[in-house]
């Protein structure tokens, strides 16, 4: 069994990336999720392993020091971070792990799993960006303006990922999404296993 490749997701606030993955595990069943742990509180809707790995902020500093998370960060101050052991072992089950995390994180993903895949999902332009994020109808107009000001700083990072995927019809960026995954998957550098199978049969 090849072992799986890990694929992070990268995107700035307003681009779909939550719709855009939601659809692409339809079509993907190779796909599995890296489960997130963090330090806020439960929100309703939400379950614990699914929607989060809800953490006290004394076990997840314990988890830093015993090196079980990939990368974390702290964000509004709440920790979140990607546990390692269950990438790991989805990964050596042959799954392809998809990881969404934000830009400073994939750097840290690349250096720990040089052989992942960087994605990067963009807005058609800044303005359809802004009228997304106010379709939402929960954004006042300082977050709005903050939303739009960290995806210009984001956007700073594109030029270090992998491939560059723009949002402007979903079922597009789904496919495009899909298609970068499986071609990955036929990468020369990925099969050098099964290429000295096929030489020496």
């Amino acid at each position: 069994m090849n072992k799986g490749i890990p694929i992070v997701i990268s995107a700035p606030s307003g681009c779909g990336k939550d719709t855009i993955l939601e659809q692409l595990f339809k079509i993907n069943d190779n796909l599995a999720y890296s489960v997130s742990a963090t330090t806020r509180a439960m929100r309703e809707g939400e379950i614990d392993g699914v929607s989060y790995h809800f953490h006290t902020r004394e076990s997840f500093k314990s988890m830093i020091k015993n090196n079980e998370v990939l990368e974390y960060t702290e964000y509004c101050g709440n920790y979140y971070g990607t546990p390692k052991k269950a990438v790991q072992d989805m990964l050596n089950e042959g799954k392809d792990v998809i990881l969404k995390i934000e830009v400073e994180g994939a750097m840290n993903i690349k250096k720990i799993f040089p052989e992942c895949v960087l994605i990067f999902i963009l807005p058609p332009s800044f303005a359809e960006l802004d009228r997304r994020l106010r379709k939402r109808g929960t954004e006042t107009e300082e977050t709005i303006a903050a939303r739009i000001a960290q995806a210009k700083n984001e956007l700073e990072f594109a030029d270090k990922f992998d491939y560059l995927i723009v949002n402007g019809e979903l079922e597009k960026a789904v496919t495009d999404v899909n298609t970068v995954i499986l071609s990955e998957k036929m990468a020369a550098k990925r099969n050098s296993q099964l290429l000295e199978q096929i030489k020496n049969s």
